[in-house]
């Protein structure tokens, strides 16, 4: 099933690691990168679908795979239109812009989501618009802290126009009752409700909920198809055909509009066909990763319910030491610039045989430097979710 990725050429070919006693053989010359599902890379097989594209001019709505993708991805989330983007960060900003006429105005989001923290402070720039950032109770937005947080009939507030939603947030599944209560609410209220799906992927293949009940329930959705869905570039935004027009317009407002874009259409194609159907045994070598990791007494920040692992070293390994034993030993990249907590993020380009090979050499290395999994109440991390930011340093590019 790896075959094409282990014989691909690759920027990350570093030197071979230096063997160690194993029974998990892996590629010498393949590094394998779970600080992100962004880090897939094209396949030899993704390349020749892109061949194989039409090469008119998206612009003018004329290139026949871009509108197959579109049609194709706004029907799995139960809408009529989509319109491809270049990334998320655009989606989420024409998603929320579509749903803004006429400033003072707020989008009432969660504290933690992308929308929030990682996209420039773009409603500002590009809608005019104050961002309410909640930290819910639970693990996502509830209705009870959109009533709480939510500006309504306030003479001197921008009132609430829009509630933004993050499903999966942090590898989170959002649970389709609650989204489906906070949907009514917003519609008793009067709110427009946005989704940021980018990995609204890994929600469907871990609970089997179908794509279309998450996001039938949104006004507009925003997915990616450049993190686990695993092409190299792409996001959608789906919604009514009206909607979609509108967010077309200020796509080219804001520099997006692209020509032949094809090619990167047949990708994310592919992708639907070829790797989203692998999605839940993802899934299971992350939580096979994950239990073992337990068992070498680790801790996890957040519940491990996608293809994501928060996992605080504290108390037992130094979190950069480890990363630079399994770098070096068996070319598996995780990020480690907190010391602290690390997000280990799993993709379909990462086989079982790594798995074993990071187990295997973890339990080496916490026998020869590991300590006893203790550690002082003054040094445990937040219990409001907020500690999870650990793992989002500013100065590398995890935030996706």
């Amino acid at each position: 099933m790896f075959s094409h990725v282990l014989k691909r050429s690759s920027p990350f070919i570093k030197r071979p690691y230096a063997p160690l006693k194993t029974t998990t053989a892996i590629s010498r010359w393949i590094t394998y990168d779970i600080t992100s599902d962004t880090a897939t890379q094209p396949t030899d097989a993704m390349f020749d679908s892109m061949k194989t594209a039409s090469k008119a001019d998206d612009v003018f709505g004329m290139d026949e795979t871009t509108n197959e993708l579109e049609q194709r991805v706004a029907h799995l989330l139960g809408h009529e239109a989509g319109l491809f983007c270049a990334s998320g960060s655009m989606t989420n900003q024409l998603g929320l812009r579509v749903s803004l006429f006429q400033p003072p105005h707020s989008v009432l989001v969660d504290v933690r989501s992308h929308v929030n923290l990682y996209e420039c402070g773009g409603l500002a720039y590009h809608s005019q618009a104050s961002m309410t950032a909640v930290n819910p109770v639970g693990q996502h937005l509830s209705v009870a802290d959109i009533e709480q947080g939510a500006i309504q009939d306030d003479l001197c507030g921008a009132l609430t126009r829009v509630v933004s939603v993050e499903n999966t947030l942090n590898g989170t599944i959002m649970p389709l009752t609650q989204l489906e209560a906070v949907r009514e609410h917003s519609l008793v209220q009067g709110y427009k409700l946005h989704m940021d799906g980018a990995r609204i992927w890994e929600a469907s293949a871990a609970t089997g909920v179908p794509l279309a009940a998450y996001g039938g329930l949104c006004d507009t959705v925003s997915v990616c198809l450049s993190k686990g869905l695993g092409a190299p570039i792409g996001s959608m935004l789906v919604s009514d055909k009206a909607t979609i027009r509108r967010a077309r317009h200020l796509r080219k407002l804001m520099g997006g509009g692209w020509r032949q874009s094809g090619g990167l259409a047949a990708a994310g194609l592919y992708c639907l066909d070829h790797v989203l159907p692998t999605m839940r045994d993802t899934q299971l070598r992350t939580l096979r990763l994950w239990q073992g990791l337990q068992r070498l007494g680790m801790d996890a920040v957040l519940p491990v319910e996608t293809n994501m692992i928060f996992i605080d070293t504290r108390g037992i390994i130094s979190l950069r030491a480890w990363a630079q034993h399994l770098l070096d030993h068996a070319n598996v990249r995780i990020d480690s610039s907190d010391d602290r907590v690390a997000r280990l993020v799993m993709h379909y380009q990462v086989p079982e045989n790594v798995v074993d090979r990071i187990l295997d050499l973890t339990q080496e290395f916490v026998k020869l430097h590991g300590k006893s999994p203790v550690k002082q109440a003054s040094d445990s991390l937040p219990a409001d979710n907020q500690g999870v930011k650990l793992a989002y340093p500013s100065n590398n590019n995890n935030s996706t």
